[in-house]
């Protein structure tokens, strides 16, 4: 094997460990927001704050990301296509730091909603966070695998969790208008439910570095958008409030 044989050998097998370090990272960050709504249904405090203390070791892995990639880049000088996966690694390992984020929102937001008496919509986050947690394993999946593909059914998939997430806005509104006192429980479920969506956001973040980092171009389709809750004049509040999203 000659000198420069061994350099390429040598980048793919840092690029390679770096994958496998954002897979692991973007894990954490779902097993974080399964945890989260896991306090939610057991009205746990303490657990909860577990869960928000643990976003520490998401963030930490995002900051060696972060170092490995400039130390790719200061040594290995990396063009083209090389180039794109590195800069690749370093967007979507913030947008799991993101998610990651959320999530701990999600779980320090279920302190405040224990201590008050439960409401039936708040089972209503499961669905939810079941629909943006599958989003982020199957875009990590694309990445890891370079399936550009499957990244793109992810990104066209993301209009479920947005229309979920509207149906679920819908049904809160309605219980806080027919109960003055849903409306602290139901706005600590606004909140969370939000975060939940936007977590579905970061995904499709990741599925459109995936689809450049093998392209070598963007993803210039437009993205069908459900999320009504922008736009009240189109949120319909006549469903009943037990009505499941």
């Amino acid at each position: 094997m000659n000198s420069s044989d061994h350099i390429i050998k040598s980048y793919d097998s840092e690029l390679i460990r770096l994958t496998g370090e954002i897979v692991r990272m973007g894990e954490l960050s779902v097993t974080q927001l399964e945890a989260a709504i896991d306090v939610i249904e057991r009205r746990d405090e303490r657990a909860a704050q577990r869960v928000v203390g643990n976003d520490e070791a998401i963030d930490q892995l995002e900051q060696e990301i972060s170092h490995d990639v400039v130390r790719l880049l200061a040594l290995r000088a990396p063009m083209a296509g090389d180039l794109r996966n590195v800069f690749a690694a370093l967007r979507i390992a913030a947008d799991i730091e993101r998610i990651g984020d959320y999530a701990a929102n999600v779980a320090k937001r279920s302190i405040p909603l224990s201590m008050v008496a439960p409401i039936s919509p708040t089972k209503g986050l499961g669905h939810l966070a079941e629909l943006a947690a599958t989003e982020v394993r199957d875009v990590l999946k694309a990445y890891h695998d370079q399936d550009a593909e499957r990244a793109y059914e992810v990104w066209k998939d993301d209009a479920e969790l947005d229309e979920a997430y509207t149906g679920y806005f819908r049904q809160l509104l309605t219980y806080m208008m027919e109960d003055p006192r849903n409306i602290t429980p139901c706005t600590h479920l606004l909140f969370m439910a939000k975060n939940i969506e936007r977590i579905g956001d970061h995904a499709t973040n990741i599925a459109e570095n995936v689809w450049y980092q093998v392209h070598g171009e963007p993803l210039t389709k437009r993205r069908p958008n459900r999320d009504l809750t922008s736009n009240p004049q189109q949120i319909n509040l006549g469903d009943k409030p037990d009505q499941p999203v």
